[in-house]
Parts: C-alpha cells; sequence; structure tokens
C-alpha cells in the first residue's frame, strides 16, 4: 500500500495529489457553508438591526467573499503539488490574476451599493432634475474606472509590462478614435441631451417611430420604454439628426371628434345636439374652457358636427374621453338623435313595356 501510494504521477506521488484533492475539496466545502452562514445566520441577525448598512454589506459582500475563499483553498491545494518552474509561474500567476480580479469585483459591488444607497437617495430630493440624469452617467463611470485599475493591477502582479501595454494602446488609440466616429457623435450628442434639455428622465417623447418614457439618459445611449412595455436603447446622436416631440411637455390634450347625424334630422335637432355638446363638455371638469363645436359639413352619408375641446395635462385622459363619449352617447339617445352609417339610396326607372 505503501509502495502504491509513494508512485509518482507528473511528479507527484498519489499522496501528495490525494492531499491536494483534500484540501480543494475542504475549500469548497468550507465556502458552501460561509454561503450557507451568510443565507441562514448572518443576514437575519443584520435584518434585526435599524441601520441598513449592514445588510448592504452583506449583501454585496457575500458573493466575492466565498469565491475568494473557495478559490483561495484551490490555491493552497496547488501549492502542495510540484511541478516545472514555468507551469507553476503559470499557475501561481493565474491565481494571482483571478484574486485580483475577485477583489475588484467586491470593490466595485460595494462601492455602486453605497452610491445606490446614499448618494442616490440626495440627488433625488434635489429641485434639479440635472442631477438625476447625471447619476447613472456618475455610477457607470466609477465602476469603469474601478474595473480599468482592477485589471491593470491585475495583469502587473501576472508580470506583464503595464507601462508598455499602456503606451502601446495610447498609439492605437487615434487609429481607433478614426474608426469610432459614431460613438464619437454618440457622445456629443448626450452632451447635447444634458445642455438643450429636449427632454428629461420620466417624460414621454415620440422619436424616430417610438412612442415612450425616457428611462435611462447615457453618455451613448438613451433607454426609452415603449407603450407596450418594451425598452428601445437609442443612440444619442440620432436626437440631433431627428425631431423629438416631447408630449409630457404638451398644456393639454386636444381631441379631435366628428359626430355624423343622419338626414333626417331637423334643424331645431342640430341646434338641440350642439348644445348638448357643450352642456357635456362644461360639465365635466377635467376639460380647458376652449371648446369647438360647429356644423361643418354635408357629407355624403351624414350631417358633419366637429367637436373639439382640450383635456387637462394633470387628467387622466382616457378616463376624461369615456366619461365624455358616454355622455354623448346617453344624452343623444334620450333626445332621439340618430348618428348616421354609411348608407347608400338606389333609384330605378321603371322602363316601359
Amino acid at each position: 500500500m505503501k509502495a502504491f501510494l509513494e508512485k509518482q504521477f507528473y511528479n507527484n506521488t498519489l499522496q501528495e495529489w490525494a492531499f491536494a484533492l483534500f484540501i480543494v475539496l475542504g475549500s469548497i466545502l468550507a465556502a458552501k457553508v460561509a454561503y450557507w452562514l451568510f443565507r441562514k445566520v448572518i443576514k437575519p441577525l443584520t435584518d434585526r438591526t435599524k441601520s441598513n448598512f449592514d445588510n448592504l454589506l452583506i449583501d454585496r459582500l457575500e458573493e466575492p467573499v466565498v469565491f475568494g475563499l473557495g478559490l483561495f483553498g484551490i490555491w493552497m491545494g496547488m501549492e502542495q503539488l510540484h511541478f516545472e518552474e514555468w507551469l507553476q509561474a503559470y499557475i501561481n500567476g493565474g491565481f494571482r490574476f483571478v484574486l485580483a480580479i475577485n477583489i475588484t469585483w467586491m470593490i466595485a459591488r460595494l462601492v455602486d451599493a453605497l452610491i445606490a444607497e446614499y448618494i442616490v437617495p440626495l440627488t433625488e430630493k434635489t429641485e434639479s432634475d440635472l442631477d438625476d440624469q447625471l447619476m447613472p452617467i456618475v455610477r457607470k463611470g466609477i465602476r469603469t474606472i474601478i474595473w480599468m485599475l482592477g485589471v491593470i493591477t491585475a495583469l502587473n502582479n501576472v508580470g506583464f509590462d503595464v507601462g508598455a501595454l499602456i503606451a502601446g494602446l495610447g498609439i492605437g488609440g487615434l487609429a481607433l478614435a478614426m474608426a469610432a466616429k459614431d460613438t464619437v457623435s454618440n457622445f456629443f450628442g448626450g452632451i447635447m441631451i444634458f445642455t438643450d434639455k429636449p427632454f428629461k428622465i420620466k417624460e414621454r417623447v415620440k422619436i424616430g417611430g417610438y412612442d415612450g418614457t425616457i428611462e435611462e439618459i447615457g453618455i451613448r445611449s438613451t433607454r426609452l420604454k415603449t407603450l407596450e412595455g418594451r425598452i428601445v436603447t437609442i443612440p444619442n446622436a440620432k436626437f440631433t439628426d431627428s425631431m423629438v416631440e416631447n408630449v409630457t411637455m404638451e398644456p393639454s390634450r386636444k381631441v379631435v371628434l366628428n359626430l355624423g347625424m343622419t338626414y333626417d334630422t331637423s334643424h331645431d335637432q342640430m341646434e338641440l345636439a350642439m348644445r348638448l355638446l357643450r352642456n357635456i363638455a362644461v360639465a365635466n371638469d377635467n376639460l380647458e374652457e376652449n371648446i369647438t363645436v360647429g356644423f361643418n359639413s354635408f357629407g355624403d352619408f351624414s350631417l358633419g358636427i366637429l367637436f373639439v375641446y382640450f383635456i387637462k395635462k394633470e387628467a387622466d385622459i382616457m378616463q376624461t374621453q369615456t366619461e365624455i363619449n358616454m355622455s354623448i352617447l346617453k344624452l343623444f339617445g334620450e333626445n332621439n338623435l340618430e348618428f348616421a352609417f354609411p348608407t347608400q339610396t338606389i333609384y330605378t326607372i321603371k322602363g316601359e313595356a
């Protein structure tokens, strides 16, 4: 048995392989136990405290800490084995790189959570909307800087010449900028949105055939949530090349209603119909005072009445239209005022036998 355990496989005895495997499995088990402790023990304890900071801290640190614990155990297990010098250098460098990335991940999650918990609520309390629009860009910028520094640190730990790498990127950056003219135009389009303010977050706009609410304004693109609930990502350059209709900024909603009465309608009945429409508009508090009612056409199969009214900005547009239409249907029915539908009268002349 002892001779069997001392047999060598790839410069390591079977016993050394078994010991390394034991450490790796133990680290994975320890990571699972740590995950269970976070979920079942630590989180319930933090939920009992008045402060939300400890809940935030545990939520953001949980996954990176568990992953780092497992990673460290695997590294310790691999350290028990003996490989050729070049292979050992690659293994150590790989672990150092992943460990640095894991630490970067943890820091990025923690900083972003702190911003969301403490900075964003402060911007929401201010009267200006500029900080609300800039905050998503600031958050993305901070995350990008943290990850850039983390990757540079990780590459430096592996042994890359980071200075030469950055210099090479600087030389290639000019060619990249020439090729990325669309990105540059989107960037300046984002600046135009922040300076000219054609719309703000949570405002409804129409552009390029899309109708919806602005959800997020980025430095490269803007996200719009359509009336169907879909998210559309629109490059910011589109806003400089196209006409943008800001629906939210309208002072009131204009509604044009064309009613067709039958040709049997008398002069007095037409007067009554128009008087009823005026009374309906005056009785509804959600309408502006400027209404238009008129007998405007002799149609092919109906006498036309034009009814134009304006719904106030703060009112429920669909509900107000429903109230107006239901009132018209009710009062016109009570007064025997009939709506016309497409009809055609054909006269035939009977020829002589």
